[in-house]
């Protein structure tokens, strides 16, 4: 018997996702949606029409609002489910999710505002962080039912006037936190520090400040899409990243195993945003930024649109980390510069190909590069008296800045 679930945006009914009698799921617009003066696309991977979207076309968008890898499982196990079985992982956890969605049993509706929130203490929130390992996004936790994607052990809380709030029943959160890891130790200030000096050089990107819990420190992320809405409640702002944009499924988001590169990207922002040139812009320093600080990770899934006010923006940048401090980790970037896999071996060649990628001036191009290399080199001692365990970060970042300001230009 096929199972359905309701698809909102804000509070807004817009289709059902279904999954039929083999599993396979299927989504449709509502008719009621289609008609309305207002109606606008879940996805750019799923523009609005009448005629169902098959499995293929619309299962990458609904993957993606889920988390990845072990916490993918982890979540599975606690609720009893198989983790290849998106349908049944999002109607355990789907009433909260990145951007506008939310996806509700039939007849329910997504909560809002002040809708349902249970103060949590500092002692109580140190108990659910040191548990993450085994319960990512406090699965299994009564009345949660929240879903972020990646693979990284995390929560999500509401906060006011300093105060943390387990948001419940799928009400909105509005910060992000990410703690330390036995994997990867200074994990969290190689995060700050990153977040940090992509906003000192000029960057567009998510809040972020270090806080504790008693003996657990974690890095706590502003939601940039979620606003107060003036009534002590917040509104959700939606937004996809660019695997669910260009309709790629999650577990192939890498370049190397069909997921989208640096071309790809800058197309799809030219053919989507509201200010494609801005935007362009933003992503090429975002691009170099991810090259300086030695982010290998910085995939399809690491950018994202936010759709707000009828405009089409590149997202804040997020999930800015040093993988290079971590010798366990691949060399091999997410994405190529022109057709090299590792960041050692890239030259002025590969960097032209990147331009020719990106649709740029190499003139305009190679001065940006130029800038964003000095100043990088210029602010990150001052973070590091904030951020001491990230000092290996920096001379990560002072070698690759030095090894572009020291680049010929002869193709």
């Amino acid at each position: 018997m096929a199972r359905q679930l309701d698809v909102f945006l804000g509070s807004a009914k817009i289709g059902v996702l279904e999954q039929d009698d083999h599993g396979a799921l299927w989504f449709g617009y509502d008719p009621k949606w289609l008609d309305s003066g207002g109606a606008v696309p879940l996805s750019a991977s799923l523009p609005l029409r009448e005629e169902r979207y098959r499995s293929k076309e619309c299962r990458p968008f609904f993957a993606g609002l889920l988390p990845e890898e072990t916490s993918r499982k982890l979540v599975a196990r606690r609720f009893g489910v198989s983790e290849r079985n998106d349908f049944a992982l999002l109607e355990q956890i789907g009433a909260e999710c990145a951007g506008a969605v939310s996806l509700q049993q039939t007849g329910e509706m997504p909560r809002a505002g002040m809708a349902s929130y249970r103060r949590i203490e500092l002692g109580e929130l140190e108990e659910k962080l040191r548990g993450l390992p085994k319960a990512p996004l406090l699965a299994g936790e009564e009345g949660i039912r929240l879903s972020l994607a990646g693979a990284q052990g995390k929560a999500a809380v509401a906060m006011r006037n300093g105060a943390y709030l387990l948001p419940l029943d799928g009400s909105p959160s509005t910060h992000i936190l990410k703690p330390d890891g036995e994997r990867f130790p200074g994990l969290v200030e190689n995060e700050f520090f990153c977040m940090r000096l992509a906003a000192a050089l000029g960057l567009d990107v998510a809040p972020v400040d270090i806080a504790t819990a008693g003996s657990i420190r974690f890095l706590q992320v502003a939601r940039y899409d979620r606003r107060a809405d003036g009534s002590e409640g917040w509104t959700r702002i939606h937004q996809e990243d660019f695997c669910q944009a260009l309709g790629i499924p999650p577990e192939i988001k890498y370049q190397n195993e069909g997921g989208p590169g640096f071309k790809e990207c800058f197309k799809l922002i030219r053919g989507n945003s509201t200010t494609p040139v801005f935007d362009v812009l933003k992503l090429f320093d975002a691009m170099v930024f991810n090259f300086l600080i030695g982010n290998n990770d910085a995939h399809g899934k690491n950018f994202s649109f936010l759709y707000d006010g009828g405009e089409t923006r590149l997202a804040p940048l997020y999930d800015l980390v040093s993988t290079e401090l971590y010798p366990e980790l691949s060399l091999r970037m997410a994405m190529k510069v022109g057709k090299e896999k590792e960041a050692a071996r890239v030259l002025s060649k590969q960097w032209l190909a990147f331009f020719e990628d990106a649709e740029l001036g190499p003139t305009m191009a190679i001065q940006r590069m130029r800038t964003l290399a000095t100043n990088a080199r210029k602010k990150s001692p001052a973070l590091i008296k904030m951020a001491p365990m990230a000092s290996g970060v920096a001379s990560i970042v002072e070698r690759h800045a030095a090894a572009m300001l020291a680049l010929g230009w002869k193709s």
